[in-house]
């Protein structure tokens, strides 16, 4: 195509769009083109409630003066340098920043561009350092039904969302599912549930199963969120750690939705006092506004592979873009940001009010429960006969059309707000969500 041809005006049919029901898009575009604090603006000039901080990741809202300035700043400085062989300041900086805000003994941090790579990344560390120790025989992986761990062919292996994989025929082979922890007796637990812990227990059955000598890993999201918001029942988490702990298996927390702030502490892994052996993260490390993610491992694991030579590289695996120079000065604004408005404590501190705004919708029509923990919830609809995920993408349709932004997974609402929305706005949320509810078929 000749460089000056310039693009048609409002021709949307060239950008095939991800997660989207493109042919119902197309046909009514939802458009937004601007978006500060708490709010989007619409094409036609409305303003939208952020009530998904954008997809789980604008944790400090949108246009903060410190992120846009720093990414302004070093666009003019050094704007790209590679990282193979390589280095810049910011990249460092910001290593070690994260290595100070995460659960003690995450010292060491890989840098991807998404959670799916952080997903891949952390997968490929965990066989490769069984390798490395001599135990090549650790392959298997195991993840959980109903889990979201990105869109790569390792992420939808050990992923438990059908509709993710069924398109795709034969996946990772030797990768195995824990049943999911989502209970009906658990229905609109305030926080933690209740019953669940020994869901953990089915590890132990896999390791029966297979021998503990041929798993390498578990990855699960402490708190499931594209899957529809599902907290980790009380000891749950703890058990997982102990059976993963006896057989030598190490267990991968996949916090790209709940790292940084979104359950009132920096890392679910601090909120639940469980530390994993590495943590995936990406979304909310640069306020979701240039892409990036990160792998944080243990000392233990990363020392594993600092044998040999000096001169040969020791894990053969990276990104053109791994730690680049706006992506880390990103970071290093976003974590400021954070730090200096003290947005996680902000979370915690609003938890109380956000649950009892969330349960209050409890007798609106076609709810059949509600979850949450710090600033996130979900509301499950029943679904349509014969329709699954019809009424929650008709509740996500009315939420837009009356100013609200909140995310539809299946029949559930999913709700995770910037860490900076005010109580009001929270009143807000809920109001429009009561007339949203009370309309739907």
């Amino acid at each position: 195509m000749a460089l000056d041809r310039k693009p048609a005006p409002n021709d949307l049919s060239a950008f095939w769009m991800p997660f989207t029901a493109n042919r119902q898009f197309k046909k009514a575009p939802r458009m937004f083109v601007a978006a500060e604090g708490m709010y989007y603006t619409t094409a036609d000039g409305r303003q939208v409630l952020d009530g998904t901080a954008g997809l789980w990741c604008c944790n400090a809202g949108h246009k903060r003066p410190k992120i846009v300035q720093a990414i302004q700043q070093q666009a003019a400085e050094l704007d790209y340098a590679p990282a193979f062989q390589m280095g810049h300041p910011k990249a460092f900086e910001l290593a070690s920043a994260l290595r100070d805000i995460a659960p003690g003994g995450m010292d060491h941090v890989f840098f991807t561009n998404s959670g799916s790579e952080s997903v891949e990344t952390a997968l490929k560390i965990a066989l490769a350092c069984h390798r490395a120790r001599g135990e090549a025989s650790r392959t298997r992986l195991v993840g959980r039904e109903r889990g979201y761990h990105g869109v790569n062919f390792g992420g939808i292996s050990v992923g438990g969302i059908v509709n993710n994989r069924r398109v795709f025929g034969n996946l990772l082979s030797g990768v195995d599912h824990l049943p999911h922890t989502h209970l009906p007796q658990n229905a609109f637990s305030k926080g933690q549930p209740e019953h669940g812990a020994h869901l953990a227990d089915a590890l132990d059955g896999l390791v029966a199963l297979h021998g503990a000598e041929t798993i390498a890993a578990v990855i699960v999201e402490p708190m499931a969120g594209s899957t529809g918001v599902l907290m980790p029942p009380k000891g749950y988490l703890e058990r997982l750690r102990e059976i993963c702990t006896r057989h030598g298996i190490f267990l991968i927390f996949d916090e790209v939705i709940t790292g940084f702030g979104r359950l009132g502490a920096s890392f679910a892994a601090e909120r639940f006092g469980v530390r994993p052996d590495m943590i995936t993260a990406a979304k909310g490390l640069t306020n979701g506004i240039i892409p990036m993610g990160a792998v944080l491992v243990s000392a233990e694991i990363h020392d594993a592979f600092m044998n040999g030579p000096d001169h040969l590289i020791e894990f053969f695996h990276g990104y053109t873009y791994s730690g680049c120079p706006i992506a880390s000065a990103a970071g290093l604004a976003t974590l400021e940001t954070y730090r200096e408005e003290g947005l996680f404590q902000r979370a915690a501190d609003l938890e109380a009010y956000w649950q009892e705004g969330l349960h209050s919708l409890r007798e609106c029509p076609h709810v059949i429960d509600i979850r949450n923990m710090g600033l996130i919830g979900a509301i499950e609809l029943q679904p349509m006969s014969g329709e699954p995920a019809k009424r929650g993408f008709s509740a996500f349709l009315n939420a837009y059309e009356a100013g609200l932004l909140v995310r539809s997974t299946g029949d559930t609402i999913a709700l995770s707000p910037p860490l900076i929305v005010e109580k009001a706005q929270i009143d807000q949320i809920f109001e429009t969500l009561r007339k949203v509810l009370h309309g739907l078929d």
